[in-house]
Order: C-alpha cells, then structure tokens, then sequence
C-alpha cells in the first residue's frame, strides 16, 4: 500500500483557486484510486524546509515512504507508475504517454503561460509583443487540434498526459483562447467531466475555504 502525502499550500488568494497544480495530483491520485493525506506549508512565509523540498518555494511536492518528488510532470508519472490505469505497462504506449506528458508541459504550456498571464494581468493585445505571444500560443493549438480531432485521449486510454494537457488547456479556455479550436475545447470538456476531476477541484477549493475559516 502506498504511504502518499500531497503537500500544498495552506491558503492563496481567491484568483487561482481550483488552478493550483496540486490540482492535477490530487486528480490522478483519485483516478487511480491511491490512498493519500495532504499536509500543507504556509503561503506567506517559506521556510528552509519548503526549499528543501520545492527548490523554488512552489507546490506541489509528493512524499511516498521516503521519496520527495517535485514539479507535477515528475510527480504524475511517478504516480503514473503506481497505477496500470494512468500509465500504460508496455513499452510503446508508456513512451507515447510519457511523450505528450512532456509536449503539455514543454509545447504547449511553455506557449500558453504567457498568453494567459497577460490576460489575467489585463495587458493591451495592440503591441507587437502580444502579437507574437498570441501568434504562438495559437500555431501550438493549431497542430494539437488536428491530433486531438481524430482521437479521444493522448496515448489511446485516458493517462497522466491528458490530466496535464487538460489541466494547461483549460486555462486558456478559461480566458476564451480555445474559441476557434474545437477539439480542444470538447477535450478539455471530456476530461473535467471525469468524476475524479470533480473530486479534486472540489477537494482543492474545500481545502482554501476552510483555511478562509482558520484566517477570519
């Protein structure tokens, strides 16, 4: 049996709640129906012992037994690794997972953080800066509609690779960017209809609230 904690932050503030990327542990710990606790580290003041375990001050990290694993790419397929329903056991459909893990994070939420952080930040889309911003975010988006039109999931069943792709999609969805990207947006769909994503985002957003609760 697993021995899992998830460890996250303690409180953030009300805009990126249900989009912290515990999130997408929380998710894949309950597809593949791993028992696991979640402790929590303060927001506000990151001590040596969070650097220890998250070199840059950021959430999530894992712990299984002795292990400390951070960055939730590294940690998925770890999880990934724990369960036949996330990752697939043969050597051509791990590769195929394990790549498009890799293409969400490198391809294409290297292409949409920055479209979406300036979003959020409400910076004009009149600059030349945008433009490109905009342009490269959408090139991406092009090439992943035309994957995602003629299959269901990532790398044949449903897998870590599409808890992240999902996960980094429905931001820019969030913002209106998959407007003219159809597959994305019914794939995005399809997968935040998952009953395991409904428990994670709710588990995620209980989490907070009751910390609103210790902080009043």
């Amino acid at each position: 049996m697993a021995n899992l904690t998830l460890t996250t932050f303690d409180w953030v503030p009300p805009p990126p709640r249900g989009f912290v990327r515990d999130l997408r542990v929380r998710w894949a710990l309950e597809e593949a129906a791993l028992p696991y606790r979640v402790a929590s580290v303060p927001f506000g003041d990151r001590g040596p012992s969070h650097f220890a375990h998250q070199p840059f001050g950021q959430v999530p990290w894992l712990t299984d037994g002795d292990l400390s694993i951070f960055e939730s790419g590294a940690i998925l397929l770890h999880v990934g690794g724990l369960s036949e329903k996330l990752l697939p056991t043969d050597a051509r459909g791990r590769v195929e997972a394990t790549e498009w893990l890799f293409a969400a994070l490198n391809s294409v939420e290297m292409a949409s953080l920055p479209w979406t952080m300036s979003k959020f930040m409400g910076h004009p889309t009149d600059t030349a800066a945008w433009k490109f911003v905009d342009d490269f975010l959408k090139l991406r988006l092009k090439h992943l509609e035309t994957v995602l039109a003629g299959r269901e999931w990532l790398a044949g069943s449903f897998s870590v690779a599409d808890i992240l792709m999902s996960d980094v999609l429905r931001v820019v969805d969030g913002f209106g960017g998959l407007a003219d990207s159809p597959a994305c947006r019914a794939y995005v769909a399809r997968a935040t209809g998952r009953p395991a994503f409904a428990k994670a985002h709710a588990d995620q957003l209980a989490h907070f609230a009751a910390a609103d609760k210790a902080r009043a």
